[in-house]
């Protein structure tokens, strides 16, 4: 028995109220639809990114070692990246190194009738490279970037979190978009 007769025999059962309304035609026709489209994607090829096998998953990023980053924000992305891809901080028989290079910018975006600024917004742009070890060739490089903000506030050392805070959310959303970027590179690749 197909799934859509299966629906429409139990949408017009005597729990229904015996009757087919539109909705229940509608919702019959949602779940068809929702069905051949699951059966079209699925005979292309089509895998998703993230799922078990696909190329994309965490065991290749165990193969790569994220150099130290220059700059401030540095740290904080390296550890990103070290942490959302089970990547290694060991050099030591590496598949691929993961280069990247910073480059931040501050720039007011709020002020006040004195000329006073009250809110930053942090703009800070990763350009990668994945090279592999075995030939020391690149394999894929890219450039990430993202935009935070803060408030200013009275009391400085308030500031200062609230700026070291916008850095971090900056490098954590870098790292996404770098995972992101390499996890589909790898998935064509395999």
């Amino acid at each position: 028995m197909n799934l859509t007769k299966l629906l429409a025999e139990t949408f017009t059962s005597p729990s229904w109220g015996g009757r087919k309304t539109a909705v229940h035609s509608a919702a019959v026709f949602r779940v068809g639809a929702l069905a051949v489209a699951a059966l079209l994607l699925s005979a292309c090829g089509f895998r998703p990114l993230y799922a078990h096998g696909s190329g994309g998953g965490s065991a290749v990023f165990t193969s790569v070692y994220v150099e130290p980053i220059d700059a401030e924000p540095g740290y904080e992305l390296r550890n990103s990246l070290i942490d959302l891809m089970d990547a290694s901080n060991r050099r030591a028989n590496m598949r691929y190194s993961l280069k990247v290079v910073l480059h931040d910018q501050l720039q007011g975006s709020a002020l006040q009738n004195d000329a006073s600024i009250t809110r930053y917004n942090y703009r800070l742009t990763a350009d990668y490279v994945l090279t592999d070890n075995n030939t020391n060739k690149p394999v894929t490089n890219g450039q990430a970037a993202s935009l935070t903000a803060y408030n200013v506030v009275s009391s400085p050392y308030s500031t200062l979190i609230a700026q070291k805070d916008a850095q971090k959310r900056g490098a954590e959303e870098i790292a996404e978009r770098i995972r992101l970027d390499l996890s589909v590179y790898f998935a064509r690749v395999r």
